[in-house]
């Protein structure tokens, strides 16, 4: 895909760059309940400010039930050509339940969109590895290979939604009220330091996992010559990029739990680490020494959903907390709310319709992940020390 044909603002917003800015938004039903999309919009879109209409996007997970066993590739295309060439390479590879349009709005309310496509996919054939591992390889190969086409998002029951616009103009051209989901992430603004095209906007998305970010990331070269080595290739021109697969290597392919894959990412200073007991210096001295290729540098707050196995959402920011991340529960422990800003939070207690208050809205630490699940809830709450609060062991302990 031609990112220079989708950058329709004029010049003197094209090279626009607000280092502090980018709004990110997010937040999960325990109960599973779902929720239309005017909640998650309201969140981001008050966050204007943090904007300048180069991006938006939103991703919604539990869209699909009626076809939860399937891929959900949600593709972009400069032109029908592209679209065959991909599509039928997914029919020689696997059977495709249903090949599809994304509903928009029409006409347009943003300038010269691509296609936005979804297909609905089963990689039938047998191969040595797992049937994710295809869909990865797959994502990759349409990313680097095929002229004109990219992939928005690969997960299950789920689906990412963006483009080139303001946070209001990318909510109605996707029709986001139209979804339920049980979890919502979204994004408003763009990259810091790369062109404006629409599938750099976030969120970023690999498999289940989606994620949304604030800031830059300053050990991008690192990372990706070590996801490069794991057989990642990191095409699409943004640092966010290794976010998301960085939490698909750690999570998914090396399986660990996801409060050592946010030390592992976002590792306590050595400092930091020396005032704790022995046997957690030993801990966590070998996960940075382990995945020291892995850690995050740089200005960050993020938010990241997945559902493997089980949907999930994490808040992190850099050591420093160099970009700002508050988090919220609702007065019945049910939902767990993530921004940038506390406004996101007071703009749905203003919504005539949303007759709820918070039980509580935090600042977590520098550093420290903030994680909830479904049916388990609120699991850290970002104020623990690395360990605290936790059902993992650690021999000797």
């Amino acid at each position: 895909m031609h990112w220079e044909n989708y950058t329709s603002l004029p010049e003197k917003f094209r090279n626009q760059r607000v280092f502090d800015g980018c709004g990110i938004a997010g937040f999960i039903n325990i109960d599973g309940k779902k929720d239309d999309g005017s909640k998650i919009k309201d969140m981001l879109t008050i966050l204007n400010e943090r904007e300048n209409g180069l991006g938006a996007g939103f991703a919604a997970y539990g869209i699909y039930p009626q076809y939860k066993d399937y891929y959900a590739l949600h593709l972009l295309f400069d032109d029908e050509t592209s679209k065959l060439d991909v599509i039928d390479s997914l029919s020689n590879i696997g059977l495709v339940v249903q090949s599809e349009p994304i509903p928009t709005k029409t006409p347009s309310n943003v300038d010269n969109p691509p296609i936005v496509w979804r297909v609905f996919f089963d990689p039938k054939e047998k191969r040595s590895i797992s049937q994710d591992e295809q869909i990865v390889q797959l994502v990759m190969e349409i990313n680097e290979k095929f002229k004109g086409a990219f992939v928005m998002s690969s997960g299950k029951n789920m689906g990412v939604f963006k483009g080139n616009g303001w946070s209001q103009e990318i909510a109605e051209y996707y029709k986001i009220k139209d979804y339920k989901a049980f979890m919502w992430l979204a994004h408003s603004r763009f990259p810091t330091n790369t062109p404006g095209w629409w599938g750099g906007a976030h969120p970023f998305n690999l498999l289940n996992t989606s994620v949304v970010h604030n800031g830059e990331i300053t050990s991008y070269g690192t990372n990706m010559r070590y996801l490069e080595s794991f057989g990642y290739k990191c095409t699409l021109r943004t640092d966010t990029e290794v976010i998301a697969y960085l939490f698909d290597l750690l999570s998914r392919k090396h399986k660990i739990p996801v409060e050592i894959a946010s030390l592992a990412l976002a590792p306590p200073l050595f400092e930091e680490i020396d005032k704790l007991k022995d046997i957690y210096q030993i801990a966590l001295k070998n996960i940075r020494a382990t995945y020291r290729s892995a850690m995050l540098n740089g200005p960050f707050s993020v938010v990241v959903g997945f559902s493997d196995p089980i949907p999930t959402l994490i808040g992190l920011t850099d050591r420093k907390k160099l970009r700002p991340l508050v988090v919220g529960i609702s007065e019945d422990e049910n939902t767990v709310y993530m921004s940038s800003e506390e406004a996101s939070f007071k703009r749905l207690m203003l919504e005539p319709n949303n007759k709820f208050s918070f039980k509580e809205i935090w600042h977590p630490k520098s550093g420290t992940a903030v994680i909830a699940s479904l049916e388990t809830g609120l699991i850290r709450d970002g104020l623990e020390k690395p360990f605290e609060k936790t059902k993992l062991t650690i021999k000797g302990v």
